[in-house]
């Protein structure tokens, strides 16, 4: 049923590109495990060995203070739709911050989103499917434009004060890295 490889093949892109939901984890040695869904069109793929997903704003930055510390990840695509299976990249990640070396050739592969907060490149190191025979159905039917709507009618001074009280450590008390309010008002450059 399960497979593992060290990079991905073009039938696992063409089912990450079909995804509108996937789910991050990272932790680090003495945190707490957190798993946060993704959507809104920001993952792409890279290479057989190389994602970017580009992080809005949440009510914590559980994922960015955890790749501070220790840069494992993991990434889970499940079917709901079609035949059954579920797909994990497990890698090392880094965060990338507005105006870093790399974030303009990286945000470049996005529509520009209100919000953005990181991106996080991930360096594949395995790939795992399994046969997802127990994930239920479920039709997608639209994305969610809302957290885009109030990044947006907050602007960058309103976010950047957001940030400021919530996002700038995990809820074990690490720091997370916070960007620059440049970024924040409508999206990448």
């Amino acid at each position: 049923m399960g497979q593992s490889t060290d990079s991905l093949t073009a039938e696992h892109v063409a089912f990450i590109e079909a995804q509108k939901l996937f789910f991050v984890g990272t932790a680090t040695a003495d945190s707490r495990v957190n798993v946060s869904p993704k959507g809104m069109d920001s993952l792409r793929v890279l290479g057989e060995r190389r994602v970017i997903w580009l992080n809005l704003t949440g009510s914590g930055n559980e994922t960015a203070a955890h790749v501070q510390r220790s840069p494992r990840m993991t990434l889970m695509f499940c079917a709901f739709e079609g035949r059954p299976l579920i797909l994990r990249l497990y890698g090392s990640a880094r965060t990338l911050q507005h105006g870093e070396p790399g974030w303009d050739e990286l945000v470049a592969h996005f529509e520009p989103l209100a919000g953005s907060r990181q991106i996080f490149d991930l360096a594949i190191e395995r790939v795992q499917t399994s046969c997802g025979m127990a994930v239920p159905r479920y039709a997608f039917l639209g994305e969610r434009r809302d957290l885009e709507t109030w990044a947006r009618r907050k602007g960058p001074e309103g976010l950047e004060r957001y940030w400021q009280q919530k996002n700038r450590r995990s809820i074990d008390g690490l720091p997370a890295p916070i960007p620059p309010v440049a970024s924040s008002g409508d999206g990448p450059d």
